[in-house]
């Protein structure tokens, strides 16, 4: 899993999760709740306890094992979660596909990483997942989250209505795609 592991930007690094980052991604998304608060879908108080993180991580290692998942964290020099980043939906087969979901520590917010996390995510999609395409969506008022996406080489698909509810009612979001390859699929 060592090549997994990707230095990013100031003494922050790119790994895969672990069932052991459930106490520090607790404290970073108890610390960006209410920073991320119009971007989230409405969570129960229990999501932001180290149980919570527990079985949201155990469910996503789950979902890494059935090869449908790819979750990561970005980690500082400490170890601790400023960040995450997860692939979801990973479908094979002659689609390729993938939906990237990420959020970055408010503490850490607007330093790049974003930027520079989803740029090796993509990377790992096509190299290491053989992946044709990832998408994404953002609430059509996510300006910043827009901007990393478009510095990452993704284009705007279009907007969907009523997309997901996010703070409490269905939200519109702007969906994006990034061609990784126009190679055949990898069997």
């Amino acid at each position: 899993m060592t090549d997994l592991i990707h230095p990013l930007t100031a003494g922050v690094r790119l790994r895969p999760a672990a069932l052991d980052d459930a106490l520090s991604c607790a404290e970073a998304l108890t610390r960006s709740r209410a920073y991320m608060k119009r971007w989230e879908p409405v969570r129960p108080d229990t999501f932001y306890t180290v149980e919570g993180q527990v079985m949201r991580l155990t469910g996503l290692l789950a979902e890494q094992d059935a090869g449908r998942a790819m979750p990561w964290v970005l980690a500082d020099e400490e170890d601790r979660v400023v960040g995450a980043m997860t692939l979801a939906s990973i479908e094979h087969g002659p689609f390729r596909n993938a939906r990237l979901g990420y959020w970055i520590d408010v503490d850490r917010a607007g330093e790049g990483l974003a930027t520079a996390a989803v740029g090796r995510v993509c990377a790992d999609a096509r190299d290491r997942l053989g992946l044709h395409r990832v998408e994404a969506g953002t609430v059509v008022d996510n300006a910043a989250s827009q901007r990393v996406l478009a510095k990452s080489g993704f284009e705007v698909i279009g907007t969907a209505p009523r997309y997901l509810h996010i703070d409490g009612a269905w939200r519109d979001h702007r969906l994006f795609q990034r061609i990784l390859h126009d190679g055949p699929p990898r069997h």
